[in-house]
Parts: structure tokens; sequence; C-alpha cells
């Protein structure tokens, strides 16, 4: 059966997933935001976002944020992809984006890497914050928020580790 302790994917491998699950959509972002595909894609990406929440170093607080993200951002994309208002559903997301935000802040704040420190903080502020003043500012201001997470990805499956603490698959399988 799975294993919690056991690490089943490389980190580089679960920061990648949603790398490349997110990319056509931040695309679509420019090129047709109302693009039918893109809730769809938008919720397997949410979803692969779940590795990579139990993967990274963060406060079970920070870590309840990221799966609460993902729900509520799953939850948008069916909203959206079953016809409810987008008034509605947007709320919904705006308020996913807050506990993004939390949780990105947290978890880049005790990577030991500067890059994906520097570059998380500001994405998870981005990000929350919009939620804040989404009301007043057109969604394209959302936008650099979308780009720079696909940064903070790519950094993630470059720089960052594992923490000593946390033993990897194959330490975990010999001592088995």
């Amino acid at each position: 059966m799975l294993d919690a302790r056991r690490h089943y994917a490389s980190l580089r491998l679960v920061a990648l997933l949603p790398l490349v699950l997110f990319l056509p959509a931040v695309i679509a972002f420019f090129t047709d935001p109302d693009v039918a595909w893109g809730e769809y894609l938008g919720v397997f990406f949410h979803l692969s976002i779940l590795f990579l929440v139990s993967r990274l170093e963060a406060a079970s607080w920070a870590r309840a944020a990221g799966y609460g993200w993902v729900a509520l951002d799953v939850l948008t994309g069916i909203l959206m992809i079953n016809g409810v208002d987008h008034d509605t559903a947007w709320a919904v997301r705006l308020g996913g984006h807050v506990l993004a935000g939390v949780w990105i802040v947290a978890s880049s704040l005790v990577s030991h890497s500067w890059p994906v420190r520097v570059v998380g903080v500001v994405t998870g502020v981005w990000l929350g914050g919009y939620s804040f003043v989404g009301t007043q500012l057109a969604e394209e201001y959302l936008r650099p928020a979308g780009i720079m997470i696909l940064v903070w990805f790519a950094l993630l499956a470059t720089f960052h580790r594992d923490s000593p603490g946390r033993p990897a698959a194959s330490a975990v399988h010999a001592a088995v």
C-alpha cells in the first residue's frame, strides 16, 4: 500500500507537473481568457498542487492554507464548467488565492534557496493581495502572478531540495 513517509516522485517532477499543466492556461490568459478548456486544465493543475503542498516544508497551518487553496480553486473550476455566475465563482477563486498566497509565502520563507524565497514571497503577496483589490482592478493585473508562479515552480524544480529530516523514497524502501 502507499506509505506516507515515502516519496513516490522526485521534488523536481512534483514541481514541474503543475508548471506544465498551468503554462497553457497562462498563455490562454493573454490570448483568449474565455477559452473553454481553460477551466478543465485548471482543475487538473490545482490537483497537481496537492503533491507539492505535501512535499514542501511549511508549518501545518501553512500547509492547511495550501490544501484550502486547492479545494477552493477546484471548486471554482467546477462552478465555472457548470455555468455558475462568473461573479460568484470569481469571489470563491479570490478567496482561495488568499490561502495560496499564505502557503506560497510561508513555504518559500523556509526554503534554503534564496531565488525560491524571493520569487515565492513576491508571488504569494501579489496573488493573495490582488484578492483584496480584485473588485477595483481588472483581471489583467492578476496575470503577472500567473507568470511568477510558473517561475516559482521552475525555481523549485531547479534549486529546492527535500529537507534532510524527511527520508527519500529509496531510503524508506530500503528500510522496509
